[in-house]
């Protein structure tokens, strides 16, 4: 198969790959939007409560690691076939686009909230002390000094997300669930048409890096220590 022959394949599915690249997107940008809203959170309380935290609750802390232990050791495809029932309640049907969008939630929120974690865990101890010296109280160290802090990391795991989640996307494709993963499936596994697997390959790996260069120059953008 030579480039050219890959190139008039592609101009002659254009339109498909279009549409099913805006797919892909879509899924991926509108889950990361609502696995956000739960895990910012989630991984806050996590920071908080643990036995070092702001706030020690042994219990809850346990607890919630559980729970987000448990949710990262599921697989994606395992997790998109079990809660079915869900999805249809939510979203009214089990297949397509907006559908995947609620497996892709309940899979990328214990993970991201585990980045979160992590990035406000990296936190100077001494600004928070500083914080608590001066009197500020819970509510304003994690919103005014915790959160901006960690911005930086924060910005670059959220880059790791978005790129997670799009792989994530292109899996729902073995269960209808659209974007350029679904045309992997369909034309490459299911009608032996090597060629449009490539180009949805090559398609989704220039995705992932336009988002981690995008992702990593706002980072860069951010850090206070950059020069």
């Amino acid at each position: 198969m030579l480039p050219a022959d890959l190139i008039n394949i592609m101009l002659d599915n254009m339109s498909m790959l279009i549409k099913e690249t805006g797919n892909t997107l879509y899924m991926t940008f509108v889950s990361t939007f609502f696995a956000y809203i739960l895990a910012l959170p989630l991984g806050v309380v996590l920071v908080v409560t643990r036995e070092d935290g702001l706030y020690p609750v042994k219990s809850l802390y346990r607890l919630l690691n559980v729970i987000v232990n448990m949710g990262r050791s599921v697989p994606f495809l395992i997790l998109l076939v079990a809660i079915q029932p869900l999805t249809v309640l939510i979203a009214g049907k089990s297949y397509g686009s907006t559908a995947t969008i609620v497996p892709l939630v309940v899979a990328a929120t214990p993970f991201i909230a585990r980045l979160i974690e992590s990035s406000l865990q990296e936190v100077d101890h001494g600004v928070i002390e500083a914080a608590e010296s001066m009197g500020a109280s819970l509510p304003t160290i994690i919103f005014k000094v915790l959160i901006p802090e960690a911005k930086t990391s924060l910005m670059v795991g959220c880059t790791i997300a978005i790129g997670t989640i799009l792989s994530y996307s292109a899996m729902a494709g073995f269960v209808g669930g659209g974007g350029l993963g679904d045309v992997a499936v369909r034309y490459g596994y299911y009608r032996y048409e090597g060629e449009i697997m490539l180009i949805t390959v090559a398609l989704m790996v220039i995705l992932v890096q336009l988002i981690q260069y995008i992702g990593m120059r706002i980072a860069r953008k951010t850090d206070k220590r950059t020069i």
